[in-house]
């Protein structure tokens, strides 16, 4: 997994270092948070350092594999948790300083799975398609590998990468939108709004166009998700209206997106919000409130 030769396996700080950004991005595109996927990571690396490595023959493997593992009974707990979620549950934003931490994402297809897009989707898989899914697209992992990390066979890993991927129904590059064309239709997004011009707000949505609002029961937001240009419009430009938010223009999760301030001294009062483009229309909105998922998001200066 990695192109760089392994430092002596002894050296436990210098082998886990090399490997970070690997295992964090996949912690994160399992689970969904950052902070949760950091917390994997660091479990990872207690499990490793009171490990005897010398009878570690593929050091990239283990962790690999620990992370996987660790992830999976996170998910598995999560969704418990999330049975009583208040309102939508959707995938923590990162920012641009952080993406930077997520690796791999050279290409277009492990780039699409860091995307809030294919991360809010991921959610309706079980944890063993999710883990064989990401794996496969992300890492490019052969299944006899992937099943060795899952405990599987070569073929029932074959067979969930397949379920997932008919879940999600994910055609090539679903969610590559050109950057110039997804960035013109936020800042029209953000003019429209703040000015209140709902025709022109509705002309940038697509008819069936979803908004998604996590406030986790710590913010009021809609607490089921919003259908129609028509609604979707209305609901925006009424928030913007009733709260003047200062808006910015930042990167989120590789892609262009929003940061709304209410409060310069308040974090609990900056939201961020992605956008889901196909051709030239807006087809989701994911808006985060939730101020637990916000921490690294703070006022703008």
């Amino acid at each position: 997994m990695s192109p760089d030769p392994e430092p002596p396996a002894g050296d436990a700080v210098a082998v886990f270092q090399m490997h970070r950004g690997m295992l964090l991005g996949l912690a994160y595109r399992l689970l969904g948070s950052f902070a949760d996927a950091e917390d994997v990571v660091q479990a990872a690396w207690l499990r490793w350092s009171d490990t005897d490595r010398t009878v570690i023959e593929a050091p990239n493997r283990f962790l690999v594999t620990v992370v996987t593992r660790l992830s999976i009974d996170m998910m598995r707990l999560a969704h418990r948790r999330r049975e009583t979620y208040v309102g939508p549950w959707l995938p923590e934003p990162v920012h641009n300083g952080d993406m930077r931490s997520l690796e791999p994402a050279d290409t277009v297809a492990q780039r699409e799975t860091l995307s809030l897009a294919m991360l809010r989707i991921m959610q309706q898989l079980s944890a063993p398609e999710r883990a064989v899914y990401v794996l496969r697209e992300a890492f490019d992992l052969p299944y006899r590998e992937i099943g060795e990390i899952l405990g599987l066979s070569d073929a029932n890993a074959r067979q969930l990468h397949r379920r997932a991927a008919g879940h999600l129904n994910t055609g090539q590059d679903r969610f590559a939108t050109d950057p110039e064309i997804h960035r013109d239709l936020v800042e029209r997004f953000l003019f429209a709004a703040r000015t209140g011009e709902r025709d022109a707000l509705e002309g940038l949505l697509a008819r069936d166009v979803t908004l998604w609002a996590d406030g986790g029961g710590r913010a009021s937001t809609a607490l089921r998700p919003v259908t129609g240009a028509e609604r979707v419009s209305r609901l925006m430009i009424g928030a913007f209206a009733k709260r003047h938010p200062t808006g910015l223009i930042v990167q989120v999760n590789g892609q262009a997106g929003l940061l709304l301030q209410h409060d310069a001294e308040e974090v609990a009062d900056v939201n961020v919000i992605a956008f889901e483009i196909s051709g030239d229309l807006i087809t989701g909105i994911q808006w985060m409130a939730n101020p637990d998922k916000l921490t690294k998001h703070g006022p703008v200066r």
